[in-house]
């Protein structure tokens, strides 16, 4: 079984997205012996996973902000985005 830490990892690994590659061997009998006659290597990109995303970040209990805190930081992005104005 793995550990915690390997697990995480691999979690990450998934949120962020990683690049991979699959190698098939074709074998072929010449001569009484067994010879690699074909090799293919595919490689393939994995896009990041929102799953994993999302389970990275309920695993996050102690950043967890209180009732009051999330609203305190609801008006200060609110008042920062009226400040700005995108034009």
């Amino acid at each position: 079984m793995q550990n915690d830490d390997s697990l995480e990892q691999a979690l990450k690994k998934c949120a962020v997205g990683f690049d991979t590659s699959e190698t098939v061997e074709e074998f072929a009998v010449q001569d009484g012996e067994l010879k690699l006659i074909k090799r293919k290597v595919t490689r393939r990109d994995i896009p990041p996973d929102i799953k994993a995303v999302k389970m990275l970040l309920d695993g996050r209990r102690d950043d967890e902000l209180s009732d009051e805190e999330l609203a305190a930081e609801r008006e200060k992005l609110i008042k920062m985005l009226k400040e700005d104005n995108f034009d």
